[in-house]
């Protein structure tokens, strides 16, 4: 058994290694000089283009970014669940339909719903 998952331990710690190195890194080399750190008001300043920034930074979005954004990442998702089902439908049979359709009903619910907000308008 040790065998067969030795791969994914290495992996594991591997990650796991990674994840706890990585954002130490850029301290020891700050540490040691070879990050150097001069802070100055131009180099804190924001860049927008070459352009100086005014008005404050903090500014509303539409919240119809955020919603189309999410509206993808729900269509993305039902795209690789419909992926392995159409892969394995022989092998899944009525009971695989019947998951795929439960789900194709809860999106669509949620888009008629969307639509009839009107949420979906570009103003």
């Amino acid at each position: 058994m040790l065998a067969e998952f030795g791969f994914v331990g290495i992996l594991l710690l591997a990650a796991i290694a990674l994840a706890v190195i990585m954002p130490v890194i850029p301290f020891i080399l700050t540490f040691f000089g070879f990050i150097p750190r001069k802070p100055s008001a131009v180099k804190q300043a924001t860049y927008e283009c070459g352009m100086i920034p005014t008005g404050e930074a903090w500014s509303q979005f539409n919240f119809r970014y955020y919603f189309f954004a999410i509206l993808f990442v729900v269509f993305d998702i039902l795209t690789v669940f419909l992926y392995p089902w159409a892969v394995n439908i022989g092998v899944l049979g009525v009971g695989g339909l019947i998951a795929v359709l439960a789900v194709f009903i809860i999106v669509g619910v949620g888009f008629v719903y969307a639509w009839s907000k009107k949420a979906m308008e570009w103003k």
